[in-house]
């Protein structure tokens, strides 16, 4: 019973661990744009410009935010929520896009945001 338990845990972690796409460093996308177009990354940084509209307390909204890693830039695409202020430190994951333009704004490549984290305080 313990065998079947421990091998039941092993398999789940390799699956969800398989499902994460790798952190990469912004030059690594902006490099390789067409190695990552359509396709899931996570990037880190700090916000360092931002701009969107949100409602308080509610997941209507939206915007763009720019994160620098030390390595580059790259624009963030958010379609709800609020965006994270000047300053942030944060992770993102989502889908890297090129020639994004977003309410007639053109943000060359940039990241459709799936999911945004920040670091435990």
């Amino acid at each position: 019973m313990k065998r079947a338990f421990v091998a039941i845990f092993l398999l789940g972690s390799v699956a969800l661990l398989a499902a994460c796409p790798d952190r990469k460093s912004i030059a690594e996308v902006s490099a390789n744009p067409g190695k990552y177009a359509n396709k899931d990354v996570v990037v880190a940084g700090r916000v360092v410009d931002s701009y969107g509209i949100g409602v308080p307390g509610t997941r209507y909204g939206g915007g763009a935010y720019k994160i620098d890693d030390g390595t580059g830039t790259i624009w963030v695409i958010a379609t709800e929520g609020n965006v994270p202020g000047r300053g942030a430190q944060i992770g993102v994951k989502g889908r890297v896009s090129s020639g994004v333009n977003w309410r007639g704004r053109n943000y060359g490549l940039a990241i459709y945001e799936k999911d945004r984290r920040y670091p435990k305080k």
